[in-house]
């Protein structure tokens, strides 16, 4: 469990401005990160795009990332969606050699009983080789995990953690302090990652820790004031990374950052407006 504590970084995607993958910055993306101290590595997630890419291009990332790493640090797999059976067939046609573990998010789009999300997890489960992360994040799936069906998945032996981005920070204290020891309570908001590593957290899954390794690695593993002096320096950044959607943000300022050739992103979004652009790289240069 301790390999997916502190940092994990949801990895962009990056893409030529023709909408192909981009593998060299991918390459300097993860080179980036690594050597800023990221603990682990999330592949395929909501920042990746994992939506808009094709079965074929999923298997490439994959490779792609598990070569570039080199076994570096931990590679955790995203895996999810709305279709029971359409996860388990993508598990089964999965070489997980190299993935140490899966990030599932909860069905979206068909709003399940919490009975049904509890039976779509077990199935999940049951079929992974590799040991899995819930994924709670109400705001895209438009149902909430609560706090009872979190703990009662986290008795399946397969399962070892919960992304928690309700922002909900009671329902976290809820799952805090009934949750097993060894149970990994992840935070998916960078600003409260502090916030819920106070109350028996164990790090983040962050979308910012792309630009800015250095800084989550101080605010996971860092002192008190550390950590403290790390979350402030996010709030001018934090809140556009999400106004035109993520990645958007990120993206466009890891191409501020030079880290990628282009700010690119899939239909149906669209790469930064004129005006966010100016304000990331306002913010990012203060």
């Amino acid at each position: 469990m301790n390999a997916f504590k502190g940092t994990g970084v949801a990895l962009i995607t990056p893409f030529h401005d023709d909408h192909r993958i981009d593998f060299d910055s991918l390459k300097r993306l993860i080179d980036h990160v690594v050597s800023g101290g990221v603990d682990y590595l999330v592949v395929l997630g909501t920042t990746g795009e994992s939506a808009t890419l094709t079965s074929a291009e999923k298997k490439q990332v994959l490779k792609a990332c598990l070569e570039y790493n080199d076994g570096r640090v931990p590679v955790m797999l995203g895996i999810g969606g709305n279709n029971t059976q359409a996860v388990l067939d993508e598990i089964e046609s999965t070489d997980f050699y190299g993935v140490a573990a899966v990030l599932s998010v909860s069905p979206y789009y068909n709003k399940p009983s919490q009975a049904g999300i509890i039976a779509h997890y077990t199935a999940v489960a049951d079929a992974s080789p590799a040991p899995v992360v819930l994924y709670n994040i109400p705001g895209r799936t438009m149902s909430n995990m609560t706090a009872a069906t979190t703990l009662t998945l986290s008795h399946h032996p397969n399962i070892i953690g919960m992304k928690e981005a309700s922002g909900n920070l009671e329902q976290c204290m809820q799952i805090a302090a009934a949750m097993p020891k060894d149970f990994l309570l992840l935070s998916g908001d960078d600003l409260l990652t502090k916030a819920l590593m106070s109350i028996g957290g164990s790090g983040v899954i962050s979308v910012l820790a792309n630009a800015l390794p250095q800084t989550f690695k101080n605010l996971t593993h860092g002192d008190h004031l550390s950590a403290l002096e790390a979350t402030f320096s996010l709030l001018g950044l934090n809140s556009l990374m999400y106004v035109e959607g993520n990645p958007v943000g990120i993206k466009n300022l890891l191409f501020h950052q030079g880290i990628i050739n282009s700010d690119q992103v899939r239909l149906p979004m669209l790469r930064a407006s004129l005006e966010l652009s100016n304000q990331i790289k306002s913010a990012y240069l203060k």
